[in-house]
């Protein structure tokens, strides 16, 4: 069965502004402000909304004006003990070990989850939609960038190292529709709301 999963980046955040690995902020005001704004620009007709359990996330969905679950295999990105941590210290204190996590899609020296493990899971999570048990229609989801960017991987077939090459900015919409083993992706689509008039 074909299916369509419309994956919403969640708004701006401190963390984002200050460069820091996400360790689950909430949205700041200009976030939130925005998120509210674009609530007109979602796609309508989902069977099921969905969010990841960051703050960032469920927060971006309310304000969406989306009744989203809350779906833990839509977790952002565990980075371990980096999480939280500004990039510039990460750089300065372990500069070894950050060149080895940006090289190697296997390596997980913060002690969290390896790029090759998040896109593992993420790509299985993507695969079981519009399998048996699944539900009909199709899937909005609100996750984290790299969630996102790890899903257009794993959909596309891409070696893993193509996760560094795709940006996704905050409150865009990227649909990948088909099925396990082929699915077709349109990118970072602004969610910006009609003009009224």
């Amino acid at each position: 069965m074909t299916v369509r999963v419309m994956l919403i980046s969640p708004a701006m955040n401190a963390a984002l502004r200050e460069a820091r690995f996400d360790g689950d902020a909430p949205l700041d005001r200009s976030g939130r402000e925005r998120a509210r704004a674009a609530a007109g620009a979602v796609p309508g007709g989902a069977g099921l909304a969905l969010s990841g359990p960051s703050e960032r996330c469920r927060e971006t969905a309310e304000a969406l004006g989306l009744a989203a679950r809350t779906e833990p295999v839509l977790a952002g990105w565990d980075l371990g003990r980096w999480s939280g941590r500004r990039l510039d210290a990460v750089t300065a204190a372990e500069p070894a070990q950050l060149t080895a996590w940006l090289g190697d899609p296997s390596a997980a020296p913060h002690g969290g989850e390896s790029l090759r493990d998040l896109v593992g899971r993420i790509g299985a999570w993507l695969d079981s939609l519009g399998g048996p048990g699944a539900p009909d229609g199709d899937c909005l989801a609100v996750a984290e960038a790299a969630v996102v960017r790890a899903a257009v991987v794993h959909g596309l077939r891409l070696p893993p190292e193509a996760f560094w090459r795709l940006d996704v900015a905050p409150l865009t919409l990227t649909e990948l529709s088909g099925r396990s083993g082929r699915w077709n992706a349109g990118l970072g689509r602004p969610l910006t709301a009609p003009a009224s008039g």
